[in-house]
């Protein structure tokens, strides 16, 4: 990676990197409230910061002591880079580790998105979501400060190469800590708040392998009963819901779309999609294989291989059922993230997942016949222009995440040829059996 390409020039007499330009009308120890109360719907949003619980004691910083915390934002500690901006990982004078997320110099992207993030996710507590505990706003410097989280992405662990096998307790742990989160974004937050980027590269694990949702960058708030439509398709090519690709209508099952995709990566072990083929994404090809795993309980070629038989049946057919309704072409009949939240925890029965999965005309995915649906042939279509547009602009944000390029949050291609297949390194691995949790 040249990264000098991509940092902005040294700021003059200080020795730093340039960050980016300033945010208009704010400065360093401010910050815009905003209009959060949602009236009769439900509390707003805690106030900004959880900094004090996370042993941090302060919420603004200078810019200096970014600086100072990532040894003046070194290609040493530099942890990841996407559309957004560059991560840095570093250490504050207390012994406390976190992540800095610089925006790109002259990006009117990354400019809506800092605002989206400074506004919204000081105001996320949760502890599937990762916590933003500070920023700063000075002049031309515009950077977030977030928690640390040491154990890469879920899309490291999955699909970088060399990786040992994720057992299957694991994966559904992961799966339940995700959904965890985006419920309490979608139902426990007034306004809700739509994420908009679901993919595996913005799951962060800790050393317990649990959870965390990370970068809202992308995240709206969406008032009850309406539905907000964009004017920028954002978001990830393989995880895109249909009608938001299309049309850029987003609701929060925008979000359950995503999060199908991402049990698909857990269940199967592959990627959402191959850039190098024109062959059907993971969605379509796993779509006959769910449900003849629903009719008749065979697992065979849908899950990982390398898992062998080494899973619980019912919890595997927790998973699926969840998938399968999640990835549904008719976004009013996907679940809300709170019922496949407790279909996962074995706390809800499947038959109202399962039924909503077979109903349909000539498929259990099928839109029921709504004529305000989206349907297969379109969203097929879309999706191949989708692919095409993405390819030509060499954009590739199919993979790409601030977390997950480099160093600590691992080091996986974002532009990867490799078949969305189960081995993770290109050739059979010698044996199966998956490791245990506790895996390096």
């Amino acid at each position: 990676m040249n990264h000098s390409s991509g940092m902005p020039p040294p700021a003059p007499h200080s020795g730093w990197p340039m960050p980016p330009p300033p945010l208009s009308g704010m400065s360093s120890g401010q910050m815009s409230t905003g209009n959060y109360s949602s009236g009769p719907q439900g509390p707003a949003l805690p106030p900004p910061h959880p900094s004090i619980a996370l042993g941090f004691n302060k919420s603004s910083f200078t810019y200096d002591e970014l600086a100072a915390a990532t040894t003046g934002f070194s290609q040493a500690n530099l942890i990841g880079q996407g559309g957004f901006g560059f991560v840095h990982k570093g250490v504050l004078p207390n012994g406390k580790e976190i992540a800095v997320k610089s925006l790109k110099s002259g990006s009117g992207q990354g400019e809506r998105e800092f605002q989206a993030e400074v506004e919204i996710i000081s105001r996320v507590h949760h502890r599937h979501l990762v916590s933003l505990v500070g920023y700063c706003i000075a002049g031309g410097q515009r950077l977030l400060v977030y928690e640390f989280v040491p154990n890469k992405t879920l899309e490291f662990h999955l699909h970088g190469k060399g990786q040992p096998t994720m057992d299957f307790p694991t994966r559904l742990k992961i799966a339940l800590g995700s959904a965890k989160g985006l419920a309490y974004l979608h139902e426990d937050c007034h306004p809700r708040i739509i994420h908009r980027d679901i993919k595996g590269s913005n799951i962060l694990i800790d050393f317990s392998f649990e959870a965390k949702v990370a970068d809202f960058g992308l995240a709206k708030l969406s008032q009850d009963n309406h539905t907000h439509v964009s004017t920028r398709v954002m978001g990830t090519f393989g995880y895109l819901a249909p009608e938001y690709a299309s049309s850029g209508k987003l609701t929060e099952k925008s979000d359950v779309f995503s999060f199908g995709v991402v049990l698909l990566e857990l269940i199967t072990g592959r990627r959402p999609v191959d850039p190098s083929s024109e062959e059907d994404s993971l969605v379509d090809w796993a779509r006959p294989l769910l449900t003849r795993a629903i009719e008749e309980g065979n697992f065979d070629g849908l899950a990982d291989p390398m898992l062998g038989n080494n899973f619980n049946p019912q919890e595997m057919t927790r998973m699926v059922a969840c998938a399968a309704a999640s990835i549904r072409h008719s976004a009013k009949r996907r679940p809300k993230m709170s019922q496949i939240v407790r279909a996962l925890e074995g706390d809800a029965s499947l038959d109202d997942l399962i039924e909503v999965t077979k109903r349909g005309n000539s498929s259990p995915f099928g839109s029921g016949g709504g004529s305000s649906d989206y349907e297969t042939s379109s969203y097929n279509n879309d999706m191949h222009k989708f692919r095409r547009k993405s390819l030509m602009n060499n954009s590739q944000e199919y993979a790409s995440s601030e977390y997950g390029a480099t160093n600590d949050y691992g080091n996986v291609s974002t532009r990867s040829s490799e078949s969305p297949g189960i081995l993770k390194n290109g050739s059979k691995k010698s044996s199966p059996e998956p490791r245990g949790r506790n895996f390096p």
